[in-house]
C-alpha cells in the first residue's frame, strides 16, 4: 500500500476522480466528507497546514486522512479532521470497506514517524455512532503508547422514516403531538394564505440562497452573529456546490407570499439532513411557521422514498417532538507522549 500525501488545495483536484467512489465504499458515506464539501470547507474556512493522506492499493485509493495542523493560542500543535467543528456535523477518516485496520495501522506509522511534522495533539471530531474510528483507533494507539481519549461530544436526532405520512403521524408521533401538528398547521391556515416550496433547477439560487441568509439572522441573536461576513462566503459556497451535485435540499414556507421560514438542508444516501434554518420571528412568532415547514418537509422526505430524517447535531426540544430519537457522535483525542 502507498501514501501520497499533498499539503495544498491542489491536493483536492488531484483526488478529485477518486474521492466520492472511495466514500461510497466507506462506511463513513455522508455529505459531510464528499469531495464538494470537504473542498470548499477548506477554500473557505481552512487555516493552518493541510496534510490530505491518502492511501492506494495498487490503482485504487482505499483510505484518505483529510488533516490540517494548526497551533492554537496555548501553543498546542494540533491536527484535525478538514471540516472540524463547527459546521460539518459527521466527519470520520474515510476508508474502503475492509481496509479499516491497514489504514488505521499506516495513520498511526505515519504520526509516529521522521516524516510527519511535529504534532502534539491529533483531534478527530464528529464521528458517527457507527464509525469505526472511535472504536478501533484508541485501541492501536494504546498499544503504540499513545494515550488517548473517547467521549461523546453530542447527539443527532434522528427518524426512521415510515412508508407514509400517515402512518407517521400514527406510529412515529405520540397522541398529543400529532394534535399538536395538526393544530398548527390548522391555525397557521386560519391566519394567513400559506404556501411553501423546495428550490428546483428553475429557482433564482442567488436570490433563494440571500433570502435564506436573511431569515437564519434574524432568527436569534446568536444566529445573527454566527452568519459573519466569512460564513456568509461559506454558506454561498456550499450552496452552489450541492446544487450543482444534485443534493441541496433549500425550502421556504410563505404567509401571504412574504417568506416566513426557511431550512436548509441536504439528500444525500436515501436522508434528508436538516442543516440550518431561520425565520422572522417579529412578524410570524406566533403562527410557529418554521415548526409547521418541517411538518411539510417530513411529508415530502417520505413521499421522496428517504428512509431518514437527520435533524444532525443538537438535542433541541422540537426534534424529539417531532419523534426523532437520538444517535450519538464521538469525539477522539490523541495525545503524542514521545
Amino acid at each position: 500500500m502507498q501514501l501520497k500525501i499533498f499539503t495544498d488545495e491542489t491536493g483536492f483536484d488531484l483526488l478529485r476522480s477518486h474521492w466520492n467512489n472511495l466514500l461510497t465504499s466507506s462506511a463513513a458515506n455522508t455529505v459531510f466528507l464528499t469531495w464538494e464539501w470537504q473542498s470548499t470547507w477548506w477554500r473557505c474556512l481552512g487555516t493552518g497546514d493541510l496534510y490530505l493522506l491518502a492511501w492506494f492499493d495498487d490503482d485504487r485509493l482505499v483510505g484518505i486522512a483529510p488533516l490540517y495542523l494548526s497551533r492554537g493560542d496555548d501553543g498546542v500543535r494540533r491536527f484535525a479532521l478538514v471540516g472540524c467543528v463547527d459546521v460539518s456535523d459527521y466527519l470520520d477518516v474515510i476508508v474502503a470497506s475492509g481496509y479499516e485496520e491497514v489504514v488505521y495501522r499506516a495513520l498511526l506509522d505515519w504520526l509516529q514517524s521522521p516524516a510527519a511534522p511535529a504534532w502534539d495533539v491529533m483531534y478527530l471530531c464528529n464521528l458517527p455512532e457507527d464509525s469505526a474510528t472511535h472504536k478501533r483507533l484508541p485501541e492501536l494507539a494504546a498499544a503504540r503508547g499513545l494515550s488517548s481519549v473517547v467521549a461523546v461530544e453530542d447527539v443527532c436526532p434522528v427518524i426512521k422514516l415510515p412508508a407514509d405520512y400517515e402512518s407517521y403521524l400514527q406510529d412515529v408521533l405520540g397522541k398529543k403531538q400529532r394534535h399538536e401538528v395538526r393544530r398548527k398547521a390548522r391555525r397557521i391556515g386560519e391566519a394567513a394564505n400559506v404556501s411553501w416550496y423546495a428550490i428546483d433547477s428553475t429557482s433564482d439560487l442567488q436570490a433563494e440562497t440571500d433570502a435564506f441568509i436573511e431569515l437564519h439572522r434574524l432568527s436569534t441573536t446568536e444566529k445573527h452573529s454566527f452568519m459573519t461576513s466569512d460564513m456568509q462566503v461559506f454558506f454561498r459556497e456550499i450552496v452552489r456546490e450541492m446544487h450543482q451535485a444534485g443534493w441541496l435540499y433549500l425550502a421556504f414556507i410563505e404567509l401571504d407570499g412574504q417568506r416566513a421560514a426557511a431550512m436548509l438542508g441536504f439528500v444525500y444516501d436515501n436522508r434528508l439532513l436538516v442543516y440550518n434554518s431561520g425565520y422572522d420571528p417579529e412578524n410570524f412568532a406566533e403562527l410557529s411557521p418554521g415548526i409547521v415547514l418541517t411538518s411539510y418537509i417530513i411529508e415530502d422526505a417520505i413521499q421522496r422514498n428517504l428512509q431518514i430524517f437527520d435533524f444532525l447535531q443538537g438535542d433541541e426540544v422540537y426534534k424529539y417532538r417531532f419523534g426523532a430519537s437520538d444517535t450519538l457522535v464521538y469525539a477522539v483525542t490523541i495525545q503524542n507522549t514521545q
